[in-house]
């Protein structure tokens, strides 16, 4: 399979040229060792266990290969990450001379240094929409940011195409493969995850079955702000033997040190003009291919509305999973001009905002995201709302849908097709 350019090669191409070192950090599967290795002299896999065993036998090995050095899964050997920095603090100033890349965050009570200063952490999710080759977008997240962005452009994108896109996954190694290869493949993600990923970093699992349940359930729970308690109970409905309330929190806690949970954290604005907003997260796999192969809806049944959900709302399962797309390709872009993302949810929930995109000059871009192919003044209240409150910082506000047309509304507010919102 031939390599796809992604917009982290631009970052990385950008940072090597003058950085040291580097880390990429995402779930097994998003394209970590294809984007580091193309740029490595020397590939050391800590997954290998003849490359694993040289580096614990002798940890000046990193130091001493021929750089560009790429040391993948280098969280199953912390020892690795002092060694390089110290490689760091104790050498010539060079540009790319280590790279690494982890699937996973160390285990619980292992400490290392920081490597603030030394070593700086890029994050690498499954394949944004427009990496997809789906379509070229037309409009961009950095524009819009800058105020005043261009909103034009026609897509033949339907939704029928937006479910194959959530069902074929962002995952470059699953997408490709026919329907019945891909449900197989995402089982095998899944089950490895259980059986040898959990266990390979530190965690016990001694109900599968049950760490199942509960995943199937926070995936149901995609795109909203369900409590765990409600999670908990979705995942072991009429059963008396729940698991405990502090195993589901360590099933949650391990899985996103995994990068396999990536939920949406509130947005908290730095200029805090805003009181009474909610602190919990939105609930989001690492790709909502996982979410629907998890709930067990397929493509027919998800266009006509199919799909159990744990917080049901006026929305649709295939509605969350569309929410949970965008916001996968929001973050995408978002990473690549170094801005933070979340969601806005007043306490009384009277107040909602899917994705609030913020830089460090504290300038916004606020999105809903809806299915519809049409909006309507009802899809906008919660944008206007917030433009109210913030005034000048907020520079655009876009209701993303899976129309076919890109446009501008009277009020100001971009109409974007979410295939053609880009970088």
């Amino acid at each position: 399979m031939s390599y796809q350019r992604r917009l982290i090669d631009d970052i990385l191409d950008s940072v090597l040229a003058e950085l040291p070192a580097i880390t990429i950090e995402g779930a097994k599967g998003v394209g970590k060792t294809a984007t580091a290795s193309r740029r490595a002299r020397t590939v050391l896999s800590l997954s290998d266990p003849r490359n694993h065993a040289s580096v614990v036998s002798n940890y000046d090995l990193v130091a001493e290969l021929d750089p560009p050095v790429f040391i993948d899964e280098w969280q199953l050997e912390p020892s690795v990450w002092d060694r390089v920095k110290q490689a760091v603090d104790d050498g010539p100033p060079a540009a790319g001379r280590f790279l690494l890349a982890g699937s996973a965050g160390l285990r619980p009570g292992v400490r290392i240094h920081s490597g603030a200063g030394r070593i700086v952490t890029l994050p690498l999710r499954p394949l944004a929409l427009s990496e997809r080759g789906l379509e070229s977008p037309t409009v961009s997240l950095r524009a819009l940011h800058a105020g005043g962005a261009a909103i034009q452009g026609v897509t033949s994108v339907s939704h029928r195409d937006y479910v194959d896109e959530i069902l074929r996954s962002g995952f470059p190694g699953i997408r490709a493969h026919s329907p019945t290869g891909r449900d197989r493949l995402l089982d095998g993600y899944l089950t490895q995850i259980v059986e040898r990923d959990m266990p390979e970093n530190g965690v016990i699992v001694r109900r599968p079955a049950a760490l199942r349940a509960w995943l199937r359930a926070y995936a149901a729970a995609t795109a909203s702000t369900a409590d765990y308690t409600k999670i908990l109970n979705a995942a072991t409905p009429g059963e008396p033997d729940k698991p405990a309330r502090g195993t589901a929190d360590g099933y949650r806690e391990h899985l996103r040190r995994m990068f396999i949970l990536d939920p949406l954290e509130a947005w908290r604005p730095s200029f805090a003009p805003l009181a009474r907003l909610t602190g919990g997260p939105k609930h989001h796999l690492v790709d909502p291919a996982l979410a629907a192969r998890l709930v067990g809806v397929g493509a027919s049944g998800l266009l006509v509305g199919e799909g159990e959900m744990v917080s049901p709302t006026a929305g649709t399962w295939l509605g969350a999973l569309f929410e949970s797309l965008a916001v996968q390709s929001v973050r995408v872009y978002a990473d690549a001009m170094n801005a933070r993302v979340g969601h806005l949810r007043t306490k009384n929930g009277d107040r909602e905002v899917d994705l609030v995109v913020e830089t460090n000059d504290t300038r916004c871009v606020a999105f809903e995201v809806k299915l519809a192919g049409a909006v309507t003044d009802d899809h906008v209240k919660h944008l206007r709302w917030l433009s109210g409150k913030l005034g000048d910082r907020l520079m655009d506000r876009v209701v993303l849908h899976a129309g076919p047309h890109a446009y501008r509304r009277r009020d100001g507010i971009a109409v974007v097709p979410l295939a053609l919102l880009g970088p």
